[in-house]
């Protein structure tokens, strides 16, 4: 059962951020320190990744832990109130993510997935991935 009352709920839930969320924003500043330039929320890209490398074919998504369902399949029943509305709408996010990976992956692109309490708990690791295949890529790209 739920401790807050519905309005409380849904005020929570109306202020959680879409964008700029504070582990994208970690990330992002953690890249731009080490000199890469990037841009954020490009609607040009499909599935509007968080950080963009579009030279380079990159696209980087943070991914909340709730929203995009990790660990979907024991966590689904963790949701008590609304649980109709919660498991369809967690779902097709799920599967929307897949559609955007597919989609971009056949178009050439890297695309690199984060859970932001990855980014909280290991940032160094989540920036040496990025770093690793923009050096790939790069060379990559010198190569033709």
């Amino acid at each position: 059962m739920d401790n807050l009352s519905p309005q409380q709920r849904s005020k929570n839930m109306r202020a959680i951020r879409s964008t700029n969320t504070k582990a994208e924003i970690r990330l992002a500043k953690a890249l731009w320190h080490l000199g890469y330039r990037y841009r954020k929320n490009n609607k040009t890209i499909f599935g509007t990744p968080d950080l963009t490398f579009k030279k380079l074919k990159i696209a980087i998504f943070v991914d909340s832990e709730f929203f995009h369902g990790k660990d979907w399949e024991n966590q689904k029943d963790r949701v008590k109130t609304n649980t109709v509305f919660w498991q369809k709408k967690i779902e097709r996010n799920r599967q929307r993510d897949m559609e955007v990976n597919t989609y971009l992956e056949s178009k050439n692109w890297k695309v690199l997935r984060f859970w932001s309490a990855e980014i909280e708990k290991n940032l160094e690791d989540c920036v040496a991935k990025i770093r690793s295949e923009i050096i790939s890529r790069q060379i990559q790209k010198s190569e033709f």
